[in-house]
């Protein structure tokens, strides 16, 4: 799929939505990219000559056509697709001053500035609520707009330790590589960003009855505590504090990955009848009869004693060998991909799940790459219609819809309010 793809051409969901968007990194521009894709117009605010952060959170860098570096992070490539970039200083006047009056006809200003960081430039809650009252206006911070850890600031990794989730995540101690992870992905900023995305929407349709905006108060500690789910839920049940158990899954059997005789599969098989069909394609249907493993809660409980079975018959095939027995016979068993395999993947490929923008910018890099947005929608599917912008490459052209002439244009400029 690339951009000229026929959903371009078909209504979007949320054409005619304004979306300013004051947010820099990856919870806020994850938020704004989701509105972007469903047909939003959303101008990104940024620094000018810094631009956003993670513009140079590199390496990686894109390449040229020469295969060398540029200075263009492939970091902000991720999440600010289908925007318009603007440079604008809001410390100066006339910036807070441009950025009101664009306010003033938004639908949606999302921001991620420390609590009350706005309010010296006019452009907290409050200020520009006073002149739209329509507007949704959406908060992302570390901890909240109170209690006693607002003021700090947050940041994904701090985020994943403190929620919980770290201790969830990687080998159990005592094992090799015991101890607390990460996730591999700033997986609370991307789920910040779809919290604030799904809010946004609802206080949209919430207008539609009261005619009034409002204020939306994220916080990436209170996404981690509830993305924890089944985690959170068997302690809140219990009391039981859950722990590290690697790949196993705590409330299924066997679900996990195994050592193949050239590399690893993984099997997650989440019912008894699953468990039976891979008890007879292995020639072992005596397994699904025994009241050890008939029922996946006596999986769970003899889990040591099962695995002791399995382990020694997975190291006789290959990984494709086992994935091959197994696909037509609703089995859930695949590989453990490298991201370069993923997207070597045939499902992958047919989903059409890499996508390709030009640059129009000038700049002779190659086109940009990008993952395409999982949600399908059939009557007014997700658009792409920018590549990532260049800084401020729209800077000019928003301001002349704003009524801005270019002597006007080059005052601001001289002034570097722009």
């Amino acid at each position: 799929m690339n951009h000229d793809s026929p959903s371009a051409s078909k209504p979007a969901a949320l054409a005619g939505i304004k979306v300013l968007d004051l947010s820099r990194v990856l919870a806020g521009p994850w938020c704004t990219q989701m509105l972007a894709d469903l047909g939003a117009d959303v101008i990104k605010v940024e620094r000018p000559v810094a631009g956003d952060d993670t513009r140079h959170w590199g390496p990686p860098f894109r390449q040229d056509d020469a295969g060398q570096d540029t200075r263009e992070a492939a970091y902000f490539t991720a999440c600010n697709r289908n925007k318009r970039s603007i440079t604008v200083d809001m410390a100066h006047p006339e910036g807070q001053a441009l950025l009101r009056s664009m306010a003033a006809q938004a639908d949606v200003v999302v921001e991620n500035f420390k609590v009350g960081g706005l309010r010296q430039y006019g452009l907290d809650y409050d200020s520009l609520i006073a002149l739209n009252p329509r507007l949704v206006y959406c908060s992302i911070t570390g901890f909240g707009q109170d209690g006693p850890y607002a003021e700090r600031a947050g940041y994904d990794l701090m985020v994943q330790a403190m929620c919980g989730l770290m201790s969830v995540t990687g080998h159990a101690d005592g094992e090799p590589g015991g101890g607390p992870l990460k996730a591999g992905v700033a997986v609370i900023d991307v789920f910040t960003g779809l919290y604030a995305s799904n809010a946004i929407l609802a206080a949209l349709n919430a207008r539609h009855s009261t005619g009034q905006g409002q204020y939306i108060d994220m916080a990436l500690l209170d996404v981690g505590m509830a993305v924890l789910a089944n985690q959170a839920a068997g302690f809140l049940s219990t009391g039981q504090t859950p722990g590290r158990a690697g790949n196993v899954h705590p409330s299924l059997a066997p679900y996990q990955d195994f050592v193949t005789l050239d590399g690893n599969v993984l099997l997650a098989i989440g019912n008894d009848g699953q468990f039976a069909r891979f008890c007879a394609a292995i020639d072992q249907p005596q397994w699904a009869q025994d009241a050890r493993f008939a029922s996946n809660t006596a999986r769970v409980q003899h889990r040591g004693e099962l695995l002791a079975r399995m382990e020694p018959l997975l190291k006789t095939r290959s990984t494709a060998a086992w994935i091959a027995l197994f696909e037509d016979k609703a089995v859930p068993c695949g590989p453990i991909n490298t991201v370069a395999q993923a997207f070597d993947d045939p499902q992958v490929q047919a989903r059409g799940l890499r996508i390709e923008w030009p640059r129009t910018d000038g700049d002779r890099l190659p086109p940009v790459a990008g993952v395409a947005n999982p949600m399908r929608l059939s009557g007014t599917p997700v658009v792409y219609h920018r590549a990532p912008p260049a800084l401020g490459q729209h800077t000019e052209e928003v301001l002349q819809e704003m009524g801005l002439d270019a002597a006007r244009i080059t005052a601001l400029r001289t002034a570097q309010a722009i």
